[in-house]
Formats: C-alpha cells, sequence, structure tokens
C-alpha cells in the first residue's frame, strides 16, 4: 500500500506537516493539493496546536506544481476546464489555491523545514509559510519560467514582501536557482542549518514559538501581516485595536518578570506549554492510518 501524500504527526504543541510524493520529489497535483489545504485547515482549527513545521519527505521540499497531471489535464478539458478548477471560491472564506494552502492566512505560524529542491509552486508553498530554515545544499528557483507557467499561489505577491522589488524581478523574470546562502543574505531563508537537519531544526524553532505566550504571539504577527497597503495612521490603530486585549497579558508578564523569571534574556517557559516532547504520532492527513516508512530518494522529477 502506498504511503499518503499528505501525513501529520503530532509533537507537543507543534503539528508537523509532510508532503510525501517521492516519485515526482514532491510535485502536487489536484488531490494532493486538495489533502494539503485540509491539513492546514485542520491545524488551524486545532485548538492544541500552536505551531506546525511543513516538511518534505525523502530529501526534497517540493518540486513545484506535477506538470505530468497538468499535461493531462490539458488533454482532458484543455485550459478552460483547468482554470475552472482553480478560481477563487467565493463561497469560503478560507479557499484553496492551486497548490494548497497558498490562498489562506492562518492564525497560527507555519514553518518550511526546507531540504533539497524547493523550485516553482514549491517556493510558493516555502513562501507562504511564517519563516524557512534551509538546509545547507536546499534552494529555491522559478523554474517554471523555463515552461511558461505562471505564478498563481502568492509568488508575485510574497516574494516582493519578503525581499524587496529588485531580488524579486531578479528571481521571477530569470527563474535562476537561489542557494540557501545567498536565501540567507536575502532575507529569503530564516535560518541554514547541515544537510539532513532541516526538520529537527524547524521543529526546535517551533517548540520555541509554542513556550511564548500565545495570544500576543499571534496578535503581532497578525498585525504585522495586515498592515500591508494601509496608511500608517490606520496600521497604528489597527495595531492597537487587536493588541490592547493583551495588555492584561503583558502586565501578568511583567509581574513573572519582577518575581525573576527571565532575567538576563534567559528563556520563560509558560507552565501551560509543556517542554518535553510526547510520543510522535503519524497519521495521514485525512485518515487514523499510519504512514509508510521512509524510502530511499527520488528520481528526477517533474520540474
Amino acid at each position: 500500500m502506498d504511503a499518503p501524500a499528505v501525513r501529520m504527526e503530532k509533537i507537543d504543541a507543534v503539528t508537523v506537516v509532510t508532503l510525501d510524493r517521492p516519485q515526482v520529489r514532491n510535485a502536487v497535483d489536484a488531490d494532493t493539493a486538495r489533502r494539503l489545504h485540509e491539513a492546514f485547515l485542520a491545524f488551524d482549527d486545532d485548538a492544541q496546536a500552536r505551531v506546525a513545521v511543513f516538511h518534505g519527505a525523502h530529501g526534497h521540499f517540493c518540486a513545484g506544481w506535477d506538470l505530468q497531471y497538468g499535461a493531462h489535464a490539458a488533454q482532458e478539458g484543455g485550459a478552460a476546464g483547468l482554470v475552472a478548477q482553480l478560481e477563487f471560491d467565493a463561497a469560503t472564506a478560507r479557499p484553496a489555491g492551486p497548490m494548497g494552502p497558498t490562498r489562506l492566512l492562518l492564525s497560527k505560524p507555519v514553518i518550511a523545514a526546507v531540504a533539497g529542491a524547493a523550485v516553482a509552486g514549491g517556493m510558493e508553498l516555502a513562501l507562504w509559510c511564517d519563516l524557512r530554515v534551509l538546509e545547507e545544499d536546499a534552494f529555491f528557483g522559478i523554474y517554471c519560467r523555463r515552461f511558461g507557467v505562471p505564478l498563481i499561489d502568492g509568488g508575485t505577491v510574497r516574494l516582493p514582501r519578503l525581499v524587496g522589488m529588485g531580488h524579486a524581478m531578479d528571481l521571477i523574470l530569470t527563474g535562476r536557482r537561489v542557494d540557501a546562502a545567498e536565501a540567507l543574505r536575502m532575507g529569503l531563508a530564516n535560518r541554514v542549518v547541515p544537510r539532513g537537519a532541516a526538520r529537527e531544526a524547524a521543529i526546535a524553532l517551533a517548540l520555541q514559538l509554542a513556550a511564548f505566550p500565545q495570544e500576543t504571539l499571534r496578535a503581532d504577527r497578525m498585525n504585522a501581516y495586515e498592515q500591508w497597503g494601509k496608511p500608517v495612521e490606520a496600521a497604528l490603530r489597527a495595531e492597537w485595536e487587536r493588541s490592547r486585549e493583551r495588555i492584561a497579558d503583558g502586565l501578568e508578564g511583567a509581574a513573572r518578570f519582577a518575581a525573576g523569571e527571565g532575567r538576563h534574556g534567559s528563556a520563560v517557559v509558560p507552565a501551560e506549554a509543556g517542554a518535553e516532547r510526547h510520543a510522535r504520532d503519524v497519521v495521514p492527513a485525512e485518515a487514523g492510518t499510519h504512514g509508510a516508512a521512509r524510502r530511499s530518494g527520488p528520481p528526477p522529477a517533474r520540474g
């Protein structure tokens, strides 16, 4: 029996979502996109989950949209049929994107653990995440430039906001490869770790975020996202309106500091966060069966 294309794993307050299609370097077809969308909605709706880690199995994050699937879809219904499938769903407040979750703004952070290729739509998935932890030999690239496949999962929106228009235009127009060291310099990566370490490093970072007071963390995160496009005065007012409810949390934190917690930059771990990892519960995104064991590296992918 084949392993599920998307599976979920819970480690304390961290949810790990793993993309597992080794035969195509984790390229995404319509069914996989649906499963990714459902997985991240489940994470966002889970009151016990605080941070997610998005990981690609078998040494690659994601090679983008599955071009073999696209070629088949073109034969079945042509471009018009595919466009109809990918349209925004006006009937839902949480629409799915072509690659799955890319039209969502979740209420909680997601960290990308990037190994190997994160290219084309796979790069757009990484850009959708709040933070990106790259292995030292991982790479980004808008490789879909070669085949005329447009960026329709937020790449033209999130990339300029993340690295500035100059870097974004370079990457969007040339489609060139960006290795981890350059990604770190331009702000595309937040951390670079040794080969094979991205998943564990991202989980460690997620556990760190999960240990902070959550309501304040989520308010600050959402304010940072929602300030885009607002005049400064309007953005400042919106920041205050959301964060005024967190003043009491800040006073509680001040009292803990006065009592001796967190002095000289030492860690403060709220009692409810849970510092120890629980036993790992690995399940497919849509079912309760256990995923298959890790297999060897995949053959060349779709591009």
